[in-house]
């Protein structure tokens, strides 16, 4: 008798199995529900309570969804890619009387892109060169670097970040960049009468720089740098680029330690980074 990794997995496995699916397609629906049904056990408080997947509302899969893409960066294509897993699982629930919500029926897929772009590391081979042009931005320029360190735009934009940058190892060249930075930010920060080091460039009382505020620092560098610099996108690929080249062969908890990441999200890069080895 089998073990259920998720609920009616059985049932499903054998109903996709049915409808002509390949063993490797039903594999990835598999992957996905494992891990949507982990992520709930440990994080939704309300699935907590009994484990029934009857039970389940929308809210509590768009949680689920949104952390993929606020832990894991993931991109638009992926995205809908796991919703369409578990929109067949939800209807087959329906369909079959184990359950009868439809917790998947108010949730829209992301746009596509007009094209599929692969991952680029070319703006950390010019990291040194960015710093150095006087041309870029400086929220361009501090924004390359802190991702170059492994943080994510949700993590430095967060008030009170500045007190890790004592904590961070920098390169001599990453240093005098610091320097310049300094003296650019340090008027905004007794105008803002904040220490953080991303802020509205106006008086604010609410001074730290939001993400729509920061693309309108980046966009002008993207053009000029012939990079795309959508923080996510390069998140995603900073983090890659360190499994392939060091995180491959070491331990998840080193990882986690380094990347600030889940268990969960350290399968989904170590995955993607089999792409590109």
């Amino acid at each position: 008798m089998s073990t259920n990794n998720y609920p009616y997995q059985d049932g499903f496995e054998k109903y996709l199995s049915i409808q002509g699916l390949a063993p490797i397609t039903i594999d990835e629906y598999t992957a996905t529900l494992i891990d949507m049904f982990e992520y709930l056990s440990n994080f939704n408080l309300s699935y907590q309570e009994n484990h029934r997947v009857s039970q389940l509302l929308d809210r509590d899969v768009e949680q689920y969804m949104q952390m993929l893409v606020d832990n894991r960066s993931i991109q638009n294509l992926t995205y809908n890619k796991i919703l369409s897993h578990i929109n067949i699982y939800f209807k087959f629930l329906f369909t079959h009387g184990f359950s009868n919500n439809l917790p998947t029926l108010t949730l829209k897929g992301k746009p596509k892109p007009q094209k599929l772009k692969r991952l680029s590391t070319k703006w950390l081979n010019a990291l040194s060169e960015i710093l150095s042009d006087e041309k870029v931005n400086q929220y361009t320029k501090l924004t390359l670097l802190l991702i170059s360190k492994g943080f994510s735009v949700k993590e430095f934009l967060k008030p009170g970040f500045y007190k890790l940058m004592s904590k961070i190892e920098f390169s001599e060249n990453e240093k005098q960049f610091l320097k310049c930075f300094d003296e650019f930010i340090k008027p905004i920060q007794i105008k803002q009468n904040s220490s953080d080091i991303f802020l509205k460039q106006r008086y604010s009382d609410n001074p730290i720089l939001t993400l729509p505020g920061l693309h309108k620092y980046l966009n002008p560098s993207e053009k000029m740098l012939g990079i795309e610099l959508d923080p996510s996108v390069l998140y995603q690929s900073y983090v890659i680029n360190y499994m392939v080249q060091i995180g491959h062969n070491l331990p998840d908890d080193v990882i986690s330690q380094k990347l600030n990441l889940d268990p969960t999200s350290i399968i989904y890069y170590r995955r993607e980074a089999e792409k590109y080895m």
